[in-house]
């Protein structure tokens, strides 16, 4: 079932004209507005300011928050200026509304630092605007995510300190950091309280965000990945930083991970749902690195479904599968950055060497 609720208050006639707007698109295309929040609620329309944006508690990970701020006048850089809301609200996707010289302009943010837009003008037809809007939002609302873990503390005794694919990983990390294809992590713990930054460990068990990601296959069953929320540069601990994927229990919804006993693990990055995909279907894939950057003349998905999602995993093994050549496929994650291919580490690095594009472009 399709439920959402609306949260929060709004503060000027504007901000009401787009809560009832956004309210009748949802209930129009099949969702059920609730009163109370409940563990099968979908997504919540979070209304909140500037001065008191708090975090909307959810009781499910599947419930999807999307934030809504007003904001007026020139802005410089938005997501500099939006970013920050995103994170304090612990939402999956934030909707800053900014009025300048007469244009209201909609931002849309997601926490892998996409950002993209609608424009309005008085005049302009509302009915297609909130149509967009919902577009926009449904999809997303409507993914799967895959962000738990199993751990099994059976990793064998010879691989405790790695293998050479492993080593390869680490190398690997540090090549991204060198091509300057590594982000520095977002300073997530400034701007949340050490309460929200218990609520989103509890939810996902993130301790911080940085971007990208790489793995290696193992053997024709697993693969070794880069863990969530660390230096990529400097990968050292099997079971934390570089972890054994064993593979994905759809009827638990968890990506099974084996780690040496006696380690505090690490969770796996959210894109180890596409990996494990990619890797089941395409036996000659190798190894597969993920960029917030872009190449020119890729084939991109049309819609940008959240990391850790079934729906992005799916469309990624998509696309992997028409190319002309699955082992050495660019993949574009519209708005987002690159799934790379290979049939090994070396093979992808040789391949992009000179063709990176650091800017993502955003539609």
């Amino acid at each position: 079932m399709k439920t959402f609720l609306v949260n929060g208050t709004t503060e000027t006639s504007f901000m009401a004209w787009l809560e009832k707007g956004m309210k009748e698109v949802f209930s129009r295309n099949g969702f059920t507005l609730l009163e109370d929040v409940d563990e099968d609620l979908r997504l919540v329309l979070n209304f909140t300011d500037p001065e008191s944006c708090r975090p909307f508690r959810r009781k499910a990970q599947a419930t999807f928050v999307v934030s809504i701020l007003e904001n007026e006048g020139v802005m410089e850089n938005v997501f500099k200026e939006a970013y920050p809301y995103l994170i304090r609200s612990l939402s999956n996707h934030l909707m800053f509304v900014n009025h300048d010289a007469g244009v209201t302009t909609f931002y849309f943010l997601t926490p892998e630092q996409g950002c993209y837009q609608i424009e309005y003008k008085q005049g302009d037809d509302e009915a297609r605007l909130f149509q967009k809007i919902y577009e926009r939002l449904e999809p997303l609302a409507s993914s799967q995510l895959v962000i738990d873990n199993d751990f099994h503390f059976d990793l064998p005794e010879p691989l405790w300190n790695g293998d050479e694919v492993s080593v390869q990983l680490k190398k690997s990390g540090k090549k991204l950091d060198k091509m300057d294809l590594l982000p520095a992590p977002f300073p997530i713990d400034e701007y949340l309280t050490p309460r929200d930054m218990r609520h989103l460990h509890k939810l996902y068990g993130i301790g911080g965000l940085s971007y990208g990601n790489l793995s290696a296959r193992q053997d024709e069953n697993h693969f070794w990945m880069s863990a969530s929320g660390i230096d990529k540069s400097n990968m050292t601990t099997i079971g934390q930083d570089i972890l054994f994927i064993k593979g994905y229990n759809s009827k638990d919804n968890k990506i099974e991970v084996s780690v040496p006993p006696e380690v505090t693990p690490k969770r796996a990055s959210v894109d180890a749902i596409e990996h494990w995909m990619i890797y089941k279907e395409h036996p000659e894939v190798g190894a597969i690195v993920h960029i917030h950057a872009w190449m020119d003349g890729i084939k991109a998905t049309e819609i940008n479904y959240p990391c850790g999602t079934v729906e992005l995993a799916k469309t990624v093994a998509e696309l992997v599968r028409e190319s002309e050549n699955p082992s050495q496929a660019v993949i574009g994650l519209k708005n987002h950055g690159l799934t790379i291919t290979g049939t090994s580490l070396e093979d992808i690095f040789e391949r992009i060497d000179g063709k990176i594009n650091r800017q993502v472009p955003m539609n």
